[in-house]
């Protein structure tokens, strides 16, 4: 899987999930000019180092995955480690040879390379990417992993019989698709404020074949809230991996991320409660009784989370943090309870 050998460069190509002293700090581009293309034949072993050499001389993250991924995509694999060994010794024809060094030029701009191959890989599926949509992170299956766990739990049901989930940002589509491919009976409405994350999301349901079970609509839930409200009632399930960066936090980005995706997927304001508190505000009206709220968020974010709401938000109840993988508080669990009252003391 794409995911798993690039764990550790997939945050440099999208660190929106590290802390604020882990942010990555950002790099001055260097010249992005490619090397010349060989006047002779090389092999796919040869090409792959020459491009590893020349990230590494230009400051690019990851050189090697780098060069390794783009290879693995042009030759039909999903890694370079997948790949025979007599097709790293092979001779590269011209046309692949040509494709190889403009995929690589393209990285060579620090464009992150799920960009530069189109598409990626999340959970169990292969998703389309094209920028400047989000790309799903690996926290992100953790989340995905919550809410099933809780599907699966609920007493009297079988996975997904009658539910309706509500995504908050799709971006991708990502965490719906997913849903719905984990839960055969589930149906999903998802919503966001990219245009082109929406048409995103479209084309990723029609190619995995669930574009029946999912309802996808341009709406910002901060601006469009009635209507998001007159699509979404007695939801049993409330997801979203919003914009949770501070503002402060932006420019320190890689400039994979800073200069490619989307700000607004990213971006969530001077404390990155923006879009949460709106998102939390609607959730009493969306869900059904016991309906819950699944969000992923900056480490800093829970204990925020869980007061504001009990200052702030009738009848929903702040159920408990998880941790991601590496031990940051990352995911905050909600339930609606119609008999839970503010806490003004």
């Amino acid at each position: 899987m794409w995911k798993r050998s690039l764990s550790a460069g997939y945050t440099c190509y999208g660190c929106r999930s590290v802390g604020p002293k882990r942010l990555w700090c950002y790099h001055a581009v260097r010249s992005c000019s490619a090397p010349a293309l060989p006047a002779g034949r090389i092999t796919a072993r040869q090409a792959a180092d020459l491009w590893e050499r020349h990230f590494a001389e230009r400051g690019v993250t990851e050189p090697d995955h780098s060069s390794h991924y783009i290879l693995a995509y042009l030759l039909g694999a999903k890694t370079i480690e997948s790949l025979e060994q007599e097709k790293l010794t092979e001779f590269l024809s011209p046309e692949k040879t040509e494709q190889m060094w403009k995929l690589c030029s393209k990285r060579l701009t620090r464009m992150p390379v799920q960009y530069v191959i189109e598409e990626w890989d999340f959970r169990d599926l292969t998703l389309k990417m094209k920028p400047p949509v989000f790309i799903p992170r690996p926290e992100t299956e953790e989340l995905v992993e919550l809410v099933l766990t809780d599907l699966q739990m609920k007493p009297g049901t079988e996975v997904g019989t009658q539910e309706t989930c509500l995504e908050v940002g799709c971006g991708s589509g990502a965490i719906s698709l997913s849903l719905l491919k984990s839960c055969p009976q589930l149906k999903a409405i998802a919503v966001d404020q990219s245009q082109d994350a929406v048409d995103l999301t479209g084309e990723n349901a029609l190619r995995l074949g669930l574009q029946d079970r999912l309802q996808i609509h341009h709406l910002d839930v901060m601006k469009d809230a009635e209507t998001v409200l007159s699509l979404c009632s007695s939801v049993s399930v409330l997801v979203s991996n919003p914009p949770y960066l501070f503002s402060e936090d932006m420019t320190a980005l890689e400039p994979e991320v800073y200069r490619f995706e989307d700000h607004a997927a990213l971006d969530g304001g001077n404390d990155g409660l923006e879009v949460i508190k709106h998102i939390l505000t609607l959730a009493p009206q969306i869900l059904s009784d016991h309906g819950r709220v699944y969000l992923e968020v900056d480490p800093r974010h829970p204990p925020l989370i869980q007061r504001w709401v009990e200052v702030n938000v009738e009848e929903m109840h702040y159920v408990k943090t998880r941790h991601d993988i590496s031990g940051r508080p990352r995911f905050c669990i909600l339930r609606k309870e119609k008999d839970h009252k503010l806490d003004l003391d």
